[in-house]
């Protein structure tokens, strides 16, 4: 097997014990984001529903606490469209990718779990911040909607995560859950934001809900796919040496 294949299976990075770290990382961070962010969309109240604006700046505030928590130890993902975007653009190895979203969907599942038990059984049968689309709204106008905000999101954690780019140090946990925010507030109404596979099953394994949820899993991830397919081959950083070869013809 070549040095290019090798590196896109990525066995001698799974092989390593410190990859469980990794992996402990990417289970904590989903299940603080479902627990946290699923909490911000309960209605304890018929009279008195969390609003957008509330829903959008817990998640996007969340991301931005783990993403400065995590960033070191795992990349902070806690999302299976972004671990597969880094794995279009070549940022993230096949076997790496894999365990990530298997963790990241374990953490959802136990971060729904927790929160359907600290809230009272009345209150939880009103949902746990499961996704649906909006009234009217059909599959595929919800998938565009999903597919949309994802790739916004994969483009952005691509563009401050680059190496070759120093205007973006340090602001990477901000401008991602600003990104968040943002698209929350737009696309809450239309399918409920996800953007985010696992964010969504968590609270559907757990309160058993399944309308539309593969919506939830093809839009995100074919958002994902182009954010990574499109950074890649267009717009990366490029360096002074990159940019100067690129007038030799």
């Amino acid at each position: 097997m070549g040095k290019g294949a090798k590196d896109f299976v990525g066995l001698e990075e799974v092989s390593r014990i410190d990859f469980l770290v990794s992996l402990f990382g990417e289970a904590l961070g989903t299940f603080l984001l479902v627990l946290i962010g699923c909490a911000s969309c309960i209605t304890w109240s018929t009279t008195s529903a969390p609003t957008v604006l509330h829903i959008a700046f817990t998640f996007g505030l969340a991301v931005a606490a783990l993403a400065q928590i995590l960033g070191p130890v795992s990349g902070c993902h806690v999302n299976p469209a972004v671990t597969i975007g880094l794995l279009a653009s070549g940022n993230c190895s096949l076997l790496k990718a894999i365990c990530y979203v298997v963790c990241q969907c374990c953490g959802a599942i136990g971060g729904a779990a927790v929160l359907k038990i600290v809230i009272p059984d009345a209150i939880a049968m009103r949902g746990l911040g499961v996704t649906n689309l909006g009234e009217g709204v059909g599959t595929t106008q919800g998938m565009l909607m999903e597919i949309i905000v994802t790739f916004l999101l994969v483009l952005v954690v691509h563009a401050v995560t680059d190496p070759k780019r120093t205007d973006t140090t340090g602001w990477a946990p901000l401008a991602i859950g600003l990104t968040i925010c943002v698209s929350h507030l737009a696309a809450i109404p239309i399918t409920g934001s996800s953007m985010n596979p696992a964010r969504t099953l968590g609270p559907a394994v757990i309160v058993g809900i399944w309308s539309n949820h593969w919506v939830y899993w093809a839009g995100p991830i074919i958002g994902g796919l182009l954010a990574g397919g499109i950074y890649k081959l267009g717009l990366r950083a490029r360096s002074k040496d990159e940019d100067e070869a690129s007038y030799d013809f």
